[in-house]
């Protein structure tokens, strides 16, 4: 970006909040060309902003408050004069950049849109997203969640893969899932703790291997997640996020453009899905035979909030991997 042509790469400390009511947590900010990175302590990229998209809360103010758009819950407070003067030159030549329209051409464009609008607004775009969602090949849904993870690969780095430790993932996966299932991948960074993609892949963030003593907890999580991928559609998903525009465009050429996935992917590495229903989850734990209460607890460490699958907990009479399966996954993101 011109407007940041004197500096090759700027950071300074920050404090970032991934949710109004999440804690604050102490980060640092790096200023690239066209997006502003937040690493936590350890340089595991939390979060990944557009610059285009940046917004301010508190103009003019010190510590300045941003956001990743106006309606985003994420919040990245800065007292660096540098940095914030060089996100304030590089907002500031983005509106320079924008198009005027002449106020003619503006006023039949609206009145276009409000007619359409009438039409289109309460019917037309949630029609167009159930009908794309459904005509959908699953050899597409494959290929559209293949390129979503490239695009997850540059914001997270590489999966995490090791010769004893991906075929621990696969004997995990073959014990957890049915017949029609997707692969399962470690995300070795990213603030992404669990997720899934067109075609039955499901995300998993390194901590679930590497912080627990047991496979119970990452099979918690793989549990839950094959449970939300039976309950929704990851296409009417990513279709219901990027719009009716990309809907249409999926109908009449079959595809989705690169540069809707690039910006779903980082959509999906900051999302917070809600879990599924605990009945629904105690019945999935009892046909896997894994215990519910690792899992319950790494969710909430003070139980209050998945006190029902710690209370119905089925146990587990079967263990989810012999033990050395188990430590050869936990090294699944080793050097």
């Amino acid at each position: 970006m011109t407007a940041l042509n004197q500096y090759e790469r700027l950071e300074c400390p920050g404090v970032w909040r991934a949710d109004a009511e999440d804690q604050r947590r102490d980060v640092y900010v790096s200023l690239g060309d066209a997006t502003l990175v937040i690493y936590d302590g350890a340089e595991r990229a939390l979060a990944h902003w557009s610059l285009a998209a940046l917004s301010c809360r508190n103009p003019g103010k010190t510590p300045a408050l941003y956001a990743p758009g106006e309606d985003a819950r994420e919040e990245l407070e800065l007292d660096s004069a540098e940095m914030i003067d060089a996100i304030e030159r590089v907002r500031s030549a983005i509106e320079k950049r924008r198009p005027r329209h002449g106020r003619l051409r503006l006023l039949l464009a609206g009145a276009a849109l409000s007619a359409l609008a009438v039409f289109g607004l309460y019917w037309v775009p949630p029609a167009l997203i159930d009908h794309a969602a459904t005509v959908v090949p699953p050899a597409k849904r494959a290929d559209i969640g293949d390129r979503l993870l490239a695009h997850i690969q540059r914001l997270a780095g590489r999966p995490c893969t090791t010769p004893s430790g991906t075929a621990a993932l696969e004997r995990l996966n073959l014990r957890l899932r049915d017949a029609e299932r997707g692969d399962i991948v470690v995300l070795s960074s990213g603030s992404l703790i669990s997720g899934h993609l067109p075609g039955g892949t499901i995300l998993l963030s390194r901590t679930l291997v590497e912080d627990y003593d047991t496979p119970d907890v990452v099979s918690g999580f793989v549990i839950a997640e094959s449970l939300r991928l039976a309950q929704s559609d990851p296409i009417k998903d990513l279709l219901d996020e990027t719009g009716a525009m990309t809907a249409a465009r999926l109908l009449t050429t079959g595809d989705v453009p690169e540069p809707i996935l690039a910006g779903y992917a980082e959509t999906l590495m900051t999302q917070h899905a809600a879990a599924p229903d605990d009945q629904a989850l105690l019945a999935a734990f009892r046909r896997a035979r894994v215990a519910t209460s690792p899992y319950a607890y790494a969710r909430d460490m003070s139980g209050e909030t998945t006190l029902a699958l710690i209370e119905a907990d089925p146990g587990s009479s079967v263990p989810v991997l012999p033990d050395g399966a188990w430590v050869s996954l936990q090294g699944i993101c080793g050097e």
